[in-house]
């Protein structure tokens, strides 16, 4: 009975590690996601294992994709520069930033992580990225929701 009883316990606090463990999101920033880190070449980020090419860029920028976080088939989830190293990661669905803004956060807690957050002219919502000077965080806002959002390089050239 008592040995049951140890067991059914066990089992409890083991269901509840487990659970809490499901619940914690991947962290895209302050410099990057995971080992796959913002500046780093087409190489080394591959020699982390957590990156698949998707697009050859020729003498632009290479379209890859986090292993994890497969997109589909004409869209890519990282780009990497050949003069800035690795210049964006995009943001998968589950993922959240260090302050906890993930798509599906309202536009009213963006402002409150980043209270320095601006609209700019092409209608993103841009801020610095606390711990990284060298890099910016871009939100899409729709109907008051975050849809999309991305790490990025001050420097990166492959894209508007």
């Amino acid at each position: 009975m008592i040995g049951a009883s140890l067991l059914a316990g066990s089992l409890l606090v083991s269901g509840a590690t487990a659970a809490v463990a499901e619940v914690k999101a991947p962290t895209l920033g302050p410099h990057g996601y995971g080992a796959v880190k913002l500046g780093m070449t087409a190489k080394q980020a591959q020699a982390t294992g957590g990156v698949v090419k998707k697009l050859s860029g020729g003498s632009g920028c290479s379209g890859w994709d986090l292993k994890q976080f497969r997109t589909p088939k004409n869209s890519v989830g990282v780009y990497i520069s050949p003069r800035v190293g690795l210049a964006a990661i995009f943001a998968a669905k589950g993922m959240k930033t260090p302050q906890g803004i993930k798509i599906g956060s309202t536009a009213k807690q963006l402002k409150a992580a980043y209270p320095r957050v601006k609209k700019n002219f092409q209608g993103y919502y841009v801020t610095a990225v606390p711990g990284n000077k060298k890099a910016y965080y871009s939100f899409t806002v729709s109907r008051g929701k975050v849809t999309e959002y991305g790490i990025a390089l001050h420097k990166q050239d492959c894209f508007n």
